[in-house]
Order: C-alpha cells, then structure tokens, then sequence
C-alpha cells in the first residue's frame, strides 16, 4: 500500500495504507519518490492538533520527486525537484504517498550533484539549517565563533556541518554528551557543551563567548544563548523544543547590538528557497550526510517516528515511498 493516512477517531489515532493517492491542492502534480522523517511528521503520526489540521491527513512536509505535470514554465515534466513545507503534511497532505500536488513557487529543482535520495536526507531539515547560515550571513556574520543547540537534531546536525564547511568556529550543544560527542566531532563540531550549561535561568548579559548561534531550543536556552553572544552578532532562532517562550530583556539587544533573525522554512519565499539549496550544493558534504541518514520503508515509519519522539533517533531519516 502507497499512502499513508492517519485519521482521529473515537479511541484515539488510526494509520491506514490505501493504494490511491490522495492529492492536496497546488498547480504541480509530483510523482513521489522519497520523503523524509521531521519532527513534525512524529506528531502528525500522533495526531498532535498542532500540526495536523485537517482530518484525515497525509503525512510527509517533504515531496521529492519528478514532475508530471505543471502549470509553471520554471518546471518541466520529468524534472527532479523538492517541496518543503509550505502546508504539505500539515494543513494539506502531504508526502506518504506516490503523487502529491504542490504549489511551484514553494518547489525547488535539485541540484544535479544530488540524488532523489539525498534531495530527501536534505529535506526540511537540512534546507531549515541552510536558511539559518544564510541568515548569519545575511546579517554580517560570516566569520567566527557559531554556538547550535540541538546539534543532534536533523537541522542541528546539517547546521554544524555546514558552519564548519563555511569556515566557522563551531560549539554544538546536545543533552547527550557522553554519547554524542564524536558524532558531533565527526560532524566538524570543533567544542560540545552539555545542555545543562544553558538550561537554568541566567543573567540577561553574560560573558560574550560567541559570534552568533542558530537555535533550535527557544524558551531559556535561547535567552542565555542570546546573553552570550559578542557585539554585532546575529542569532537564528528556528525551533522551539524548550518552548515558544523567550524569557530575555532587551539588554543583549541594546548594549551589544546583536540582531535574532528567524529562520521560518514552511513560508519562505522562493528566493529563500533558492538561496539556500545554492548553499547546500556549495557547502553539504554528501559523504558526512549519508553517515548520519538512515532510509526506512513507508510501513515502518510510525516505529520510527516513536523513535525519535523519543529521543533515541538522532541524524536524518529518510521515507522510501
């Protein structure tokens, strides 16, 4: 069976496969090929309301896959592309299955050095990574000392080895030390820090250790992390796994003139989009991305997302339609 389709019921969570695809709206129809395993995905298998918003729903925020038809003269039938975000899997379905439509200003071609196979191991997370080096970059930092929390992550692990291929100096944070250092070693980190140093509530203006961050925690890490970066510096803030709060003061903003960028990958621009799968095809080391994916089978996805609900599933998952 081809499409995957969770529906809420009276007891609670239902996973069904049909061999129909079920097709949201959009001006280009995808043959799919691959998607890939996000968090987002783990709670719309839950059937978290935050994320899935219609009923029944297709999972999947990623469609790789050629083009078969197109009302859009920027693509050509046949062609490889991705889609991230922009809805899919969300508020409309998304990529479990073996067609979906899109929208053409939110689908990018891939790069010819990638595969269909790594367009997905790139997926939403490592695209979400590329805005956010772009956004340091962006905003003057393109030099220096980067912190990253949640370096495990699928963005954090994409981000560390992008930083490193741009030149940077890279500190990854991850709740794991013990476990994870060589990962992160192996990723181009060239510190770890233990969560812990980040997590309890600290002074609005701290010691000024880094050049900028990309966070991916929200809530007290991001405000100590934005009270330990130097004048100038720039932090991307795009996730909220400690919460959507911010309990900081405007101090690190006022005295030290650092600029928080967001890093939003479902509603970006085209241009957005371009500019970060160009970093990708510059600076991603396929090698290094292939080491930390693993690729599961679409019946197997659910076990997986429980997996990394759960924290022991770290790197990139990729979905085989």
């Amino acid at each position: 069976m081809s499409t995957l389709i969770v529906t809420r019921t009276e007891s609670g969570i239902s996973h069904s496969f049909q061999e129909q695809p079920l097709l949201g709206e959009g001006d280009t129809v995808v043959d799919v090929q691959f998607s890939s395993l996000n968090y987002k995905d783990a709670m719309a298998l839950e059937g978290d309301k935050g994320v899935m918003r219609i009923d029944p729903l297709v999972p999947g925020i990623d469609v790789v896959g050629t083009v078969a038809e197109t009302s859009d003269s920027r693509l050509s039938p046949g062609q490889l592309v991705v889609a991230c975000g922009d809805g899919l899997g969300e508020f409309r379905h998304g990529g479990y299955t073996t067609r979906q439509r899109v929208n053409a200003e939110a689908t990018i071609p891939v790069p010819q050095r990638f595969s269909a196979h790594d367009a997905a191991a790139i997926g939403t997370a490592g695209y979400t990574a590329a805005i956010c080096v772009n956004q340091l970059r962006a905003h003057g930092t393109t030099q220096g000392h980067i912190l990253v929390t949640g370096a495990t992550g699928g963005v954090g692990s994409v981000a560390v080895q992008l930083l490193k291929s741009a030149g940077y100096e890279v500190t990854a944070v991850t709740g794991r030390v013990d476990s994870r250092s060589d990962y992160l070693t192996a990723l181009g980190a060239d510190h770890v820090l233990d969560r812990a140093a980040l997590s309890e509530t600290g002074r609005p203006l701290q010691k000024a250790l880094y050049d900028g961050a990309i966070d991916t925690a929200g809530s007290t890490v991001l405000a100590n992390v934005l009270a330990q970066v130097r004048w100038g510096g720039v932090v991307a803030a795009t996730g909220m796994a400690a919460g959507p709060d911010l309990p900081a003061s405007v101090l690190p903003f006022i005295l030290r003139g650092i600029v928080l960028a967001g890093g939003n990958s479902v509603d970006a621009p085209r241009a957005v989009r371009e500019a970060a799968w160009q970093l990708l095809d510059e600076h991603l080391d396929l090698s290094m991305l292939n080491s930390i994916t693993e690729t599961v089978q679409l019946a197997d996805v659910a076990t997986a997302a429980t997996e990394l609900r759960a924290g022991s599933r770290h790197g990139r998952t990729v979905v085989e339609i």
